[in-house]
């Protein structure tokens, strides 16, 4: 089903062949002057320079084809050349009722694509802190937003599961527990009676990097575990199994919370059994080369304004490198899946990095051209006072940590009456205050978190949001109880009901920015426009009070209308709404 604004955007081109303007497509837009009308056509002043004409007059002979449209209430040109058009009733009525019947009407581009994300990334053994968030909770969110507008979607977390951090972890367990079995030279891969937690890895990994850090000789001493791991030593790779096994179990709870997943669980281990085909092919289009000791790949261009370093394949040490890891994961994905585009969405610090690892994979040959490999690319989230988000003393703040915090104030400032289900409903309302304060600013931003701020029932806030849609729930709830039928809009009454339909019929371009943005950051703010819209039409009228009986049955399909359409948002966002608040 075309969209409204499109079908008359056709309308209005055919119409124009009667005063021979044959262009390839017509723009209209949303007024930029609502007093002045609902959309305005701005392409009398293009249209100047080819017919050679004065944009009035030319305007002038537009109008005098399309305004009797029965679509239009009203028409008008401004100067230079604007055409401003005010929307009948009949077309948004029919708008909304076609939208009251398939929601996702405003959201369905008909992109057919196949689109690889790569989001989450979290480290194994080390804990999931606030900088964990946003690569999750924006890649979730631009995941089922390209669902949204027709795309077919594969996703990875892409765990950090493989290398020398995993060295140092089970070099420290191996200094702690020596005579485990894992470390003896006749152990061939039986259980082990071991009993390692998520909160031992806490402990453990903080622990094992610093003293690697500190002490050469550990952290040779770890590269060497690594390169025994990498090969599969029966030991180590029998430990390091159990290692990802419990931090995974914590991994998949707190993502689960945050409604965040993925299709697929895999990790540089698993792009590493493909480290050999890399290298094989890499080495038959002779661009590797030798410096200082290591193999590299030259990646500048004679455009850059600033200094691209080539890519390290293999360091002077014979270790592979994380750039050779990510080639290897782009082999792995581009022989396994015909994808139009591949999305990273990582901290926008990595930007030279995945620059290099783009343009070894397009040297190489190994990505077609015509396959987008795409680095989106995030801010980072501060604290109240700008600074990094920190626990009291001074740590890196753990992700679970903030969501226990936040789920704390949820239910000391929003649940006064609320007595069954306090946590569980605490936990939703907390999480959409979270995710939305994360998502409304530009991806690429960098944010302060103000969990009294993000927590307001009157601001710019997810829990804003949520209380807006339980209220409004509730009153459609009650309507089916009194028996009322409010299957469709028959009339509209007020200001505030065209306002409100002349912003739902912005959606559809919303949608198509937000998705070629790769950033949720329109959507937040589009719904929380149209939300308060809804919030000031409430309080101006008593909808289910209201005596007259099309304005009621209209007034609650308008309420059905914006709940469903908030409802379909706030799960592209990753948001639930829960039944009371």
């Amino acid at each position: 089903m075309n969209h409204k604004i499109n079908v008359l955007e056709s309308k209005i081109k055919e119409a124009l062949k009667e005063i021979d303007i044959n262009i390839e497509s017509v723009n209209l837009t949303p007024s930029n002057r609502p007093d002045l009308g609902d959309y305005q056509y701005n392409g009398a002043m293009a249209l100047a320079k080819t017919l050679h004409d004065n944009p009035m007059n030319i305007a002038s002979k537009i109008v005098s084809v399309i305004k009797d449209f029965t679509e239009f209430k009203e028409i008008s040109i401004a100067n230079p050349g604007f055409i401003n058009i005010t929307l009948s009733d009949e077309f948004l009525i029919d708008f909304a009722n076609n939208s009251l019947k398939d929601i996702t009407y405003n959201y369905n581009l008909g992109i057919n694509k196949t689109i690889f994300l790569d989001y989450g990334g979290p480290n194994v053994a080390k804990v999931l802190h606030v900088g964990h968030l946003r690569s999750a909770n924006i890649g979730q969110a631009l995941n089922n937003l390209c669902k949204a507008v027709g795309c077919q979607t594969i996703s990875d977390i892409h765990l950090g599961d493989w290398g020398r951090p995993m060295g140092m972890v089970i070099l420290e367990i191996k200094t702690r527990y020596p005579d485990l079995a894992y470390f003896q030279e006749d152990y061939n891969g039986e259980p082990v009676d071991f009993n390692l937690t998520n909160d031992d890895l806490l402990e453990l990994y903080p622990t094992a990097t610093t003293k690697a850090k500190e002490n050469e000789s550990i952290m040779e001493e770890a590269r060497k575990i690594n390169l025994e791991l990498q090969k599969k030593h029966k030991g180590y790779y029998a430990l390091w199994k159990k290692i990802v096994e419990v931090s995974l179990t914590e991994v998949k709870r707190i993502y689960k919370d945050l409604n965040v997943d993925f299709d697929l669980w895999e990790g540089e281990s698993d792009n590493f059994l493909y480290m050999n085909e890399l290298f094989d092919y890499l080495y038959s289009k002779n661009i590797i080369k030798k410096s200082d000791g290591a193999e590299v790949i030259e990646v500048k261009e004679d455009t850059d304004k600033k200094e691209i370093p080539p890519l390290i394949l293999v360091k002077s040490n014979g270790a592979v490198s994380y750039e050779a890891t990510d080639l290897a994961a782009i082999w792995e994905r581009t022989h396994k899946y015909k994808l139009d585009e591949m999305w990273y969405i990582v901290d926008k610090r990595q930007e030279l990095h995945f620059t290099q690892v783009f343009r070894a994979s397009y040297k190489s040959k190994m990505v077609e051209e015509n396959t987008k490999l795409i680095f989106n690319g995030f801010g980072t989230m501060n604290g109240p006072d700008g600074k990094p988000f920190k626990t009291r003393d001074g740590g890196v703040m753990p992700l679970s940590d903030l969501l226990d915090n936040v789920t704390d104030e949820c239910e000391k400032r929003i649940m006064e009456s609320i007595t069954e289900n306090r946590k569980e409903i605490a936990r939703t309302i907390a999480i959409a205050a979270i995710k939305y304060a994360d998502l409304l600013p530009f991806r690429a931003t960098d944010y302060n978190f103000d969990i009294e701020k993000f927590t307001d029932l009157n601001g710019k806030t997810g829990t804003y949001l949520l209380y807006s849609c339980v209220r409004m729930n509730s009153l459609l709830k009650k309507a089916k109880e009194n028996k009322v039928n409010f299957d469709h809009i028959q009339t509209l009454t007020t200001d505030n009901e065209r306002k409100i339909l002349i912003t739902m019929l912005d959606l559809k371009r919303i949608v198509k920015r937000s998705f070629e943005n790769y950033s949720l950051n329109e959507i937040c703010e589009y719904l929380y426009k149209i939300t308060n819209l809804y919030n000031n039409f409430y309080a101006e009228n008593k909808v289910l009070t209201e005596e007259n009986e099309q304005k009621k049955t209209s007034w609650l399909a308008l309420t059905k209308l914006i709940f469903d359409n908030n409802k379909y948002l706030l799960n592209i966002l990753g948001i639930n709404i829960p039944e009371k608040m």
